[in-house]
């Protein structure tokens, strides 16, 4: 298992860093933070797909779509 550090322990050792360092880490945690975003978006494309192949979800319009999501 890795070893988790806690937040504040993350920050205090983030504030040793220099201004460039800062930024390069910045720039490593976006792009870790789009590809986790997008891994998810793929996970839940293959469940709708899944879910629509085995019938346990319908079609739908946009208008209905946002009904039930402002509902």
């Amino acid at each position: 298992m890795a070893h988790v550090l806690p937040f504040g322990e993350v920050l205090e050792a983030a504030d040793q860093l220099s201004l460039g360092e800062k930024e390069e880490l910045i720039n490593v945690l976006n792009r870790r933070i789009i590809e986790a975003r997008q891994d998810e978006l793929v996970q839940d494309i293959e469940k709708a797909n899944r879910e629509f192949r085995e019938g346990k979800a319908l079609p739908t319009t946009p208008d209905d779509l946002m009904k039930e999501i402002t509902a």
